[in-house]
């Protein structure tokens, strides 16, 4: 027992072993990853820019070269993507105390807003505050449109992976099994195959990663996985009065841990594994849920603190901001679990073709899963007549045609739906 207890030091001091401090200190990523926290508009796509306008061109923490790398880590494992190429800088830079500090600094800023959004949103009370809160609904149904649109070009731009995605959409609208439709992608991608590429010239990363650590993350995002799948759901709480049953901590982490680990592509593709996770159950209402993802286009950051949001609005709780903690940690520990786990091994992964294809069917199958997360619950729960249809398409239009920021639409819809007093 003694020797059992002991593993997490033992690993614990590996690690420290394994990763060297740099020339940089955790502070100087602190201040780095905090001013992007703040500022960084637009999306996961965006975000990458910054960071390559900040880390690479300007401050030079790495090469042109070894960024693409971290790049293409992250867009080939779960969870969300500028926040692990956040994390793996911030490794690189200042060890583990920097990765810690990167992913803080990015992240903290969304979180609080969030989690101001969660306990000022029912105050919004009247005619023009609940036009606000629909009108940020609208919103959301014309940035996940974008979302699908954009993620069809460039995850599934082939008849066959098309074919992918429509299957897995059917399978979503029918079952709402997310995970087998992602699962269904991924034997898809192994017998359609990929076309062959070019050899790509070997990028070595300074990131002094052993093997035995990237064993041991892997072999703990796969039981905790595992862990999160046997959590059982509390009963809904229930619509007539009579005693409700408290959701338990453990069920919160393993629902958010769940959808962080399972969410492929990153971003909007989170909706519908939230949406199983939070709704379904009875913790958080419909409204609330899209009033709330609607909120977390107009903020900086990543979207995954849309979280810390649902975390503090679940039902029925005594402990909203431990909740809230609980559902932030939960969503982004896979991703980053993923990521260490995957640097020691990933220039053997990169040039199997087995893997490539595994990579291309999931990525098809995750834009039918987005899609069918758009039709329900985000169409069927929020467009009620043709003004709303209207709004949501002038949204659209807004986005595609003008490429105004998802913020500014966020903006503008909820101000037009505030005065219209929907």
């Amino acid at each position: 027992m003694r020797r059992c207890a002991g593993w997490p030091i033992v690993l614990a001091m590996a690690m420290a072993r394994d990763v060297g401090s740099s020339e940089g200190r955790a502070g100087e990523v602190l201040r780095a990853f905090l001013r992007l926290g703040l500022m960084s508009f637009g999306g996961p796509v965006a975000h990458l820019g910054y960071f390559h306008e900040e880390f690479v061109e300007r401050r030079r923490w790495c090469s042109g070269e070894e960024y693409a790398e971290i790049v293409a880590i992250a867009q080939s494992l779960p969870g969300p993507a500028s926040s692990q190429v956040g994390f793996a800088l911030g490794l690189r830079r200042a060890g583990w105390l920097g990765g810690a500090a990167a992913w803080l600094a990015f992240t903290g800023p969304s979180a609080a807003l969030m989690l101001c959004y969660a306990y000022g949103h029912n105050l919004l009370g009247g005619r023009m505050g609940s036009g606000l809160v629909h009108g940020l609904q609208l919103a959301a149904v014309a940035v996940v449109a974008q979302a699908v649109v954009a993620m069809q070009k460039t995850l599934a731009p082939d008849w066959r992976r098309m074919l992918v995605a429509a299957v897995a959409a059917g399978l979503v609208l029918t079952t709402n099994l997310t995970l087998a439709a992602i699962a269904l992608g991924a034997l898809f991608g192994v017998v359609m195959g990929v076309p062959a590429v070019a050899a790509q010239p070997k990028v070595e990363m300074e990131l002094r990663l052993s093997r035995r650590v990237g064993a041991a993350a892997g072999v703990i995002f796969v039981l905790l996985l595992v862990a999160s799948l046997l959590v059982t759901y509390a009963p809904p709480g229930q619509a007539v009065p009579g005693p409700l049953v408290a959701v338990h901590p453990v069920q919160v982490f393993g629902g958010f841990y769940r959808a962080g680990a399972l969410v492929f592509g990153g971003g909007h593709v989170v909706l519908p594994l939230l949406e199983s996770a939070v709704v379904a159950p009875g913790w958080v209402s419909q409204w609330d849920f899209l009033s709330g993802y609607g909120a977390a286009q107009a903020l900086p950051g990543p979207l995954f603190t849309f979280s810390a949001y649902l975390g503090a609005v679940i039902r029925p709780s005594a402990y909203p901001l431990a909740f809230s903690a609980l559902a932030l940690v939960g969503i982004f520990l896979p991703g980053l679990l993923a990521m260490v786990a995957v640097l020691p091994y990933w220039s053997e992964l990169r040039s199997r073709r087995r893997v490539q294809g595994v990579l291309r069917g999931v990525n098809a199958a995750v834009v039918g899963v987005l899609f069918a997360a758009f039709w329900h619950p985000v169409c069927s729960s929020t467009l009620h007549d043709w003004r709303d249809v209207g709004i949501a398409l002038a949204a659209l239009l807004a986005l595609l045609r003008w490429k105004l920021p998802p913020w500014m639409v966020v903006a503008m819809v909820g101000a037009l739906s505030a005065a219209l007093g929907a």
